[in-house]
């Protein structure tokens, strides 16, 4: 098993490595770059667009540069679009600002450099330093994912089971059909029905509608923040689990019916085993392979990702409202940092489910088989 998983460890650095390459060759042919964004304001009305990006980087643009601006320069020629009558000296500082004076290898090389120290730089668009929007925005993302995750395997599980157990009958039928309208109905759409019924939006106030925590959260004592963050939590986490709750639910019903239908399961209960112990002496635990087998990317996707427009329609600002809007923006510090720590996570997490796997069944041996 050692063997193995440095193998995993040694196979993380060029997956790693490949995610980031690929991704930042890509974003080489998108168009509207920063430079092109802070273009676009400066030409339009926002004469704000060189003091914004002033201090982001530590060597804000000069007043001389900025008035050079508004007078004309070279009226063709330019790489970049709309940069007609903007001083060329203007738009190389422009450049070294961003970073864009280099060629891209180089960039991309001084990336990885200052990666592998997590060493992520300052977003383009804002004074703070990319660690400093994750860890603002990391508490909401923490709140969904793992209460959602928490939630899902314990209600799913369980349903799978009974489900399994009672194949083919009413009470099978019926939690599937509730359960497959629940799936066809988008997360978002059962967002906006609960605000209207239960956030005051037309019918009940019972919930708010709004962020994690109320305004006098500070004042309120150790109980009484515990309920209050809960009670912020019930709406979007039920908008985001529907799908997750159909999809845990059948996945663990349909392993456990696979197993529960093999020989050494008949071969058990003619034993005289007693039910109980025949499923969870012999069948949960290989079962229960298949359902770890999917931990991961639930995991990961319900910490990280979440529900963008859950995250809008609930004012939830998270990881995911962050990424979008970076990718909107051109913030490539941001839209860079957040694919390299969400893609380390995931390889990790793929390897722990890896190990979960040989304390759930200790037959399994990776030794064996090729990384």
């Amino acid at each position: 098993m050692t063997a193995y998983l440095l193998k995993r460890l040694l196979l993380i650095i060029p997956t790693l490595f490949g995610i980031m390459l690929i991704s930042f060759a890509i974003v080489q042919f998108a168009p509207g770059g920063p430079v092109e964004q802070v273009i676009a304001q400066i030409s339009g009305t926002d004469v704000s667009a060189t003091s914004r990006i002033g201090g982001s980087q530590g060597d804000g643009l000069s007043p001389s540069a900025q008035s050079s601006s508004q007078g004309s320069g070279a009226e063709g020629g330019s790489k970049y679009r709309g940069a007609q009558g903007l001083d060329p000296e203007f738009i190389k500082q422009l450049e070294k600002q961003f970073g864009f004076d280099k060629p891209a290898h180089e960039r991309f090389l001084l990336m990885m450099k200052n990666y592998l120290t997590f060493e992520f730089g300052s977003s383009y668009f804002s004074s703070k330093t990319v660690l400093q929007l994750i860890r603002e925005k990391l508490p909401v993302s923490i709140s969904l994912g793992i209460w959602m995750t928490l939630i899902t395997y314990l209600i799913s599980i369980p349903l799978g089971i009974r489900k399994a157990m009672h194949d083919g009958e009413r009470f099978d039928t019926w939690t599937s059909g509730v359960l497959v309208i629940g799936y066809a109905i988008p997360g978002f759409l059962v967002a906006v029905f609960l605000l209207v019924m239960f956030a005051g939006g037309s019918f009940f106030q019972w919930f708010p509608s709004r962020g994690l925590t109320s305004d006098a959260w500070a004042q309120m004592s150790l109980a009484g923040k515990a309920m209050d963050y809960a009670w912020h939590l019930v709406l979007p986490l039920i908008a985001m689990s529907l799908g997750a709750f159909t999809t845990m639910t059948f996945l663990t019903r349909n392993s456990f019916l696979d197993e529960i239908r093999k020989q050494y399961v008949m071969t058990a209960q003619a034993k005289g085993l007693a039910q109980r112990q025949v499923l969870y002496g012999h069948v949960f635990r290989n079962a229960m392979l298949l359902i770890i087998a999917g931990f991961p990317g639930a995991f990961i996707h319900a910490f990280f990702s979440g529900s963008l427009l859950i995250e809008t329609i609930f004012s939830l600002d998270g990881l995911g409202l962050l990424s979008f809007e970076s990718v909107i923006k051109r913030d490539y510090p941001v839209v860079f940092a957040t694919l390299y720590i969400f893609a380390l996570l995931g390889l990790v997490v793929n390897l722990v489910s890896d190990l979960i796997y040989t304390l759930v069944d200790p037959r399994i041996d990776f030794e064996s088989r090729e990384v």
